[in-house]
C-alpha cells in the first residue's frame, strides 16, 4: 500500500480540522485518500482529474462498498483537491507517471468539488511564458497551458531556466502524457446513442460499457481516436493470459470493443492476429428430473410457485416470464405469446393444461389489485420505449398490466407518478435457490435449469429437435443439439435392415 508522503498528510488532517471533519472519522477519511493514491498509482493515472475520480467510485462500487463509505470517500478526495499543487510536485504526486518532469494536470486550478480546469494568464504573466509552457496538444483536441504559479498564497516560483534541447524534451515529454489521461464522456454518451438506436436491450449497454470502462483503464485512458488493433490485441491477451477470464467473457469483451470501434469511433481494427484465446469449453446444462422439479415447487413460498410453473411449464426464460402481460395469454387457443424474448423475437409455446385454472384464479386476483390501483391514482405499468405516447390510455388498461407485478408501486423520477413495475427477478432467484436447498437437492439449479429441463424432457419423449428449437426461440439448432447430452441415448448399436423392424 502506498505511503502518504508526511506534509502532504499533515497538510490534509489541517484540513480535515478546518472543514469540522469529527475527529472520529479522520483515520477514515486518511484510509480513503491513502486507497485513492494507491489507486491512481497502480493504474498510472493523473491525481488531480476528476475523471480518475469517477473510475476510483466506480472501483468502490465493484468491491461492494456501501453509498456512506463511497460518499466519505468523494468528501475526502475533495479535500485532497484542496491541496497545494506545489506540494504535489515537489513530492511527485502530481504526474501520472513518475519519470515525466511536466505534466499539465499538475498545474490546474484546484477548484471545489474537485474541478480541475485550466487556469487563467494574466497578460503580464503571459508575456514570461515559453514556448515549452504553452503546448498544442493535439492528441487530446484542447491547448494545454503550463502555469508554474502556486495557488498557496500567490507564490510564484522562478521559471525553468533550460536550453532549446530540453524544453524540446519537455515538449516530447507532455505531448507524450497528453495521450493518456484523456476523457471518453462523449464516447460513453455515443455508445449509449447507438444501443439505443438498434433497440438493444439495458443489459447490453450495462455488459458493452462496464468491458469499454476495463479497456479504458487498461490502455490508460488513452485519446480514443489514437486506439489502434494493437491495444485490443493486448487487452484481449491480458484478459485470458493474466486474468484467466473465460472464454465467454473474453468473447464479450471482443464484442463490446468491435461495436465500439465500429459505431462509436467510425473505424474497423481489421483482423487481430496472434491473440491469446481463452478455450471455450463444451458445457453441459444442469437438468432436473420430474420428481425433482415437483418436490422444488412443493418447497417454494406460494407466490412464486406459478412463476416456476410457467417457467418449465412453457420453457421461458426468466426476464421472459416476468415480461408477460395479461393479453399474452390465450385460454381459447392454448397458447402463450412471448413478445420481444432473445434478440427481439416473438414466439408462441402451448399453454400447460393443468394450471389453466389457476392462471384463470391468478388473472382474476390481478384484476381486483388493478382496480384498487386506479381508486388511488395510479398512472398505470411502465411500457416500452414510447408505445405510451402511440396510446394514451394503455399503461392504465388491464391488458396491458404485468401478469406478475410488482408487490409495490415505483415513483417515477421525471413525473413522480406511481407506477408499477414486473416482479424483480432477483426475488424469483433467492425462492428459488431457498426451495432448491430445503428440498435437498444436490445440484447447482437456478431459474434457467427449468428451460433445460423442458426441453430436455421434450426430447427425452421423442420430440423432434427443431420442434424443440422452435418452441425454445433458438436462431440456430446447434444451440439446441447441447440437449441431446443431457439425456439418456436410446440409439440402436447394431445395425439392422428395417425390413426386420
Amino acid at each position: 500500500m502506498l505511503v502518504v508522503p508526511g506534509e502532504m498528510q499533515s497538510r490534509f488532517s489541517e484540513l480535515l480540522i478546518s472543514k469540522a471533519i469529527p475527529t472520529r472519522q479522520h483515520g477514515a477519511y486518511r484510509k480513503w485518500l491513502r486507497f485513492y493514491l494507491d489507486f491512481c498509482k497502480k493504474y498510472a493515472l493523473e491525481v488531480k482529474d476528476k475523471e480518475r475520480l469517477e473510475l476510483f467510485i466506480k472501483k468502490l462500487k465493484e468491491k461492494r462498498q456501501s453509498s456512506e463509505q463511497q460518499q466519505q470517500a468523494v468528501q475526502a478526495i475533495h479535500l485532497f483537491y484542496q491541496i497545494d499543487s506545489t506540494m504535489l510536485l515537489q513530492t511527485g504526486m502530481g504526474t501520472a507517471q513518475p519519470e515525466e518532469t511536466y505534466h499539465i494536470a499538475s498545474s490546474c486550478q484546484l477548484l471545489k468539488d474537485g474541478d480541475c480546469s485550466p487556469p487563467k494568464f494574466s497578460d503580464q504573466r503571459q508575456e514570461h511564458l515559453g514556448k515549452a509552457d504553452i503546448i498544442q496538444a493535439k492528441s487530446a483536441g484542447t491547448i494545454a497551458k503550463q502555469s508554474i504559479v502556486a495557488q498557496q498564497g500567490k507564490r510564484e516560483l522562478p521559471l525553468r531556466s533550460s536550453s532549446a534541447p530540453e524544453n524540446l524534451a519537455t515538449s516530447v515529454n507532455v505531448q507524450k502524457v497528453l495521450k493518456t489521461g484523456a476523457s471518453w464522456k462523449k464516447e460513453y454518451s455515443r455508445l449509449s446513442d447507438e444501443i439505443a438506436l438498434r433497440h438493444y436491450s439495458p443489459k447490453t449497454l450495462k455488459t458493452y460499457r462496464s468491458h469499454i470502462s476495463k479497456f479504458q483503464v487498461f490502455t490508460k485512458s488513452i485519446a480514443p481516436e489514437l486506439l489502434t488493433p494493437e491495444h485490443v490485441k493486448d487487452f484481449l491477451t491480458w484478459l485470458a493470459v493474466k486474468k484467466k477470464v473465460s472464454a465467454t467473457t473474453q468473447n464479450l469483451a471482443f464484442n463490446s470493443i468491435l461495436f465500439f470501434f465500429r459505431h462509436v469511433l467510425g473505424k474497423e481494427f481489421g483482423k487481430i492476429e496472434g491473440v491469446v484465446r481463452a478455450k471455450r469449453r463444451p458445457y453441459i446444462p444442469v437438468v432436473l428430473s420430474r420428481e425433482e422439479i415437483d418436490d422444488v415447487v412443493r418447497h417454494l413460498d406460494p407466490s412464486y410457485r406459478l412463476i416456476v410453473k410457467m417457467l418449465y411449464g412453457c420453457g421461458l426464460r426468466l426476464f421472459e416470464c416476468m415480461g408477460l402481460r395479461i393479453q399474452c395469454l390465450n385460454f381459447d387457443a392454448g397458447v402463450v405469446t412471448v413478445h420481444d424474448g432473445k434478440g427481439q423475437r416473438d414466439r408462441t409455446v402451448p399453454l400447460p393444461q393443468v394450471i389453466v385454472q389457476e392462471l384463470r384464479d391468478h388473472v382474476q386476483e390481478l384484476k381486483e389489485l388493478h382496480r384498487q390501483d386506479l381508486s388511488k391514482g395510479y398512472a398505470g405499468v411502465f411500457l416500452v420505449n414510447a408505445l405510451e405516447k402511440k396510446y394514451k390510455n394503455a399503461a392504465r388498461q388491464f391488458v396491458w398490466q404485468w401478469l406478475f407485478p410488482a408487490k409495490r408501486l415505483t415513483r417515477e423520477e421525471d413525473t413522480g407518478e406511481m407506477r408499477r413495475y414486473h416482479l424483480h427477478e432477483t426475488h424469483v432467484q433467492k425462492a428459488i435457490r431457498r426451495a432448491v436447498d430445503e428440498a435437498g437437492i444436490c445440484k447447482r439449479a437456478t431459474a434457467h435449469t427449468f428451460r433445460h429441463s423442458y426441453a430436455s424432457h421434450l426430447l427425452q419423449n421423442n420430440y423432434d429437435i427443431r420442434t424443440i428449437q422452435e418452441l425454445l426461440g433458438h436462431s440456430d439448432v446447434r444451440t439446441t443439439m447441447i440437449y441431446t447430452h443431457t439425456v439418456k441415448s436410446i440409439t440402436q448399436k447394431e445395425a439392422c435392415s428395417p425390413l426386420d423392424f
